[in-house]
């Protein structure tokens, strides 16, 4: 099996552990940084839902390509919708989060909104100044950089 394969399969298995191990804590973060208005019951049930569901779609191929939604551990293209530029982020875990480099946790404002939206999908995002009409222009894996980062620190 390709390297790089297994450590996507593997990624989104350590994520699912993760967020089993931590969910007092995680759930503590969500509820304190996310708007009353803005939460979801069942924020991170949803999210290990659709993690499954993709490791479950792509268990007999060889290697997962397309990633239909933003997941931690992707990069997300928006393109603004008025001027047709693009903006790249990644969504990562909050201890990660370095927002000058693009990298955004997923309880984030921005992060949040994000999260599990499909390719193609048109959001108003929500800013301090306003909303921003986008689009979701590209999702491509990068976890692997996390992992590489990790060796580095471990190093």
């Amino acid at each position: 099996m390709n390297h790089s394969v297994r450590s996507k399969r593997e990624y989104f298995l350590q994520q699912l552990g993760f967020i089993d191990e931590n969910i007092k804590e995680l759930t503590n973060l969500y509820l304190s940084s996310t708007p009353v208005q803005e939460r979801m019951k069942h924020f991170f049930n949803l999210y290990a839902l659709e993690v499954e569901e993709l490791l479950k779609r792509n268990h007999k191929k060889s290697i997962i390509t397309v990633f239909p939604k933003v997941f931690i551990g992707t990069k997300v293209t928006i393109k603004y919708d008025d001027d047709d530029e693009t903006e790249d982020y990644v969504i990562c875990f909050p201890d990660a989060s370095d927002p000058d480099q693009g990298l955004i946790s997923f309880l984030s404002p921005v992060g949040r909104q994000l999260l599990l939206k499909e390719k193609g999908e048109k959001i108003a995002l929500k800013i301090p100044s306003g909303e921003i009409a986008v689009s979701i222009y590209e999702i491509s894996f990068v976890g692997d950089l996390f992992e590489m980062e990790k060796k580095t620190r471990e190093a």
